[in-house]
């Protein structure tokens, strides 16, 4: 038997089945819509980060090991101040630090503890911009117990001596300063960075190491630091630059710029760091 259907009837029927119809198009529409918004017209974060809170760009900065401490407190005030960007800090000696930029190590930023290091890799970065400067000095136990006043009390065979290896920063202005006030030296290990010195000394492994100001600043607690006199010393310079490889240019620019504001050069120098 067929059902006949009045106009009315007819009308309410289609009315019914447009709407089943479109329910679920709607539902989708909506979450597109949703994406949109949160990702952008290219599917990718937005400058300002998406609606969910995910970070707009994840910057991996290389920098040297005696920028561990300074460069913690640094990133917390940049992610603070930047909401949607997040940096993530791989800490070595330069010399490592160069070689991973140039086997092609994904990267953004790189900051070194000496100028020859970044020109090494001149071509695979931006220009380098110097954000801050150093000085050595000599760090002995807590409390000198072994009186070490100055560079020539180094040369005492009797002393366990660390220094940074010859091809680290931190080795290269150790030779310099050591050679040039005749002093010989004959360490009881070379280290691949600078924090391997401090530690050294810090754990009784050495006697006395020659290592950056901050650094000795940073175990204050645990280590001494006697000046050497500027007329010895020698003059680190922290180059920063981007790199060219970067997959946020702009992000990676804006760190780097960032790092010699007011705000960037307080940090550091807060930390015992020189102005540049």
């Amino acid at each position: 038997m067929s059902l006949t259907l009045t106009p009315a009837r007819r009308r309410t029927a289609a009315a019914v089945l447009t709407a089943a119809l479109l329910a679920p198009l709607a539902a989708c529409g909506n979450g597109d819509d949703t994406k949109t918004d949160a990702a952008g017209p290219s599917g990718s974060a937005t400058a300002s980060g998406s609606a969910s809170g995910a970070p707009a760009a994840n910057l991996t900065v290389l920098a040297a090991a005696s920028l561990t401490d300074v460069f913690k407190t640094a990133g917390a005030a940049y992610e603070k101040s930047h909401p949607g960007t997040k940096l993530t800090f791989s800490f070595a000696g330069s010399q490592e630090l160069v070689a991973q930029v140039s086997q092609g190590s994904p990267a953004d930023v790189l900051v070194t503890a000496d100028t020859k290091s970044m020109d090494k890799v001149k071509a695979d970065t931006g220009t380098p911009a110097i954000i801050a400067k150093n000085r050595l000095v000599i760090a002995t136990g807590e409390g000198n117990p072994f009186k070490v006043d100055d560079l020539k009390d180094l040369a005492d065979t009797k002393l366990k001596v660390v220094l940074a290896a010859p091809e680290v920063p931190a080795g290269k202005y150790s030779k310099q300063i050591l050679d040039a006030q005749k002093v010989t030296v004959k360490p009881v290990s070379q280290e691949p960075n600078v924090r391997a010195v401090l530690s050294k000394v810090e754990l009784g492994e050495a006697d006395a190491g020659l290592v950056y100001k901050t650094d000795a600043a940073s175990a204050a607690d645990k280590v001494d630091a006697v000046e050497i006199p500027d007329d010895q010393n020698a003059i680190a310079k922290y180059p920063a630059a981007t790199i060219k490889d970067s997959k946020n240019a702009e992000a990676a620019a804006a760190f780097v710029a960032w790092l010699s504001s007011p705000e960037g050069q307080k940090i550091l120098q807060d930390a015992g760091f020189q102005k540049p």
